[in-house]
């Protein structure tokens, strides 16, 4: 939250901001997270404009998790800039914008947790890898293919063809 009495109202005021507030709970997605915690590194532009508060800015997050293929451990950092305007209440945005279509300002308040959790979010690769080529893990054994002989396979057979095979002892090698 970040209090806009400090600038006023008055077109074309401004004022620069370098915060670190520890990223909430659930601040992530399924493969990759910043954890609770972890400060995020915002500098930030609030500008004063007519139908209210442009804030722009980056910010700057690392966030951990797994990798897609083989759930080794990864981290990434994100480096991501926004620009967001919050509208004033009563302001000539009421009648031109749908309710959830433009941020607005509470009071003289500013909350920019939403803005910031939808900037990183989209940024961070929803399928992270620790390396491009990584060849994941066996289906057959979980075993990971890197750690794994080139001839590792194992044998399966088609469910549907097991009756056959139990009922005739299966192939000319195995008699």
């Amino acid at each position: 939250m970040i209090d806009t009495r400090e600038f006023g109202r008055s077109p074309g005021s401004s004022r620069s901001y370098t915060l670190h507030p520890p990223a909430p709970a659930g601040f992530g997605l399924d493969m990759i997270r910043v954890p609770e915690g972890e400060p995020l590194e915002l500098d930030l532009l609030l500008e004063a404009v007519v139908e209210g508060v442009l804030v722009s800015g980056t910010v700057r997050v690392k966030a951990s998790g797994e990798c897609a293929r083989c759930l080794d451990p990864v981290s990434e950092e994100a480096d991501v800039e926004f620009r967001e305007l919050f509208a004033y209440p009563d302001s000539a945005t009421d009648s031109s914008t749908d309710e959830d279509e433009v941020s607005r300002v509470s009071g003289d308040l500013i909350d920019l947790e939403p803005v910031v959790r939808d900037t990183v979010l989209t940024s961070l690769s929803t399928a992270p890898l620790c390396s491009p080529d990584c060849p994941g893990l066996c289906p057959g054994c979980g075993a990971k293919w890197v750690e794994l002989d080139p001839e590792h396979h194992h044998e399966t057979i088609d469910p549907r063809w097991a009756a056959l095979r139990e009922r005739f002892g299966g192939t000319e090698e195995e008699k």
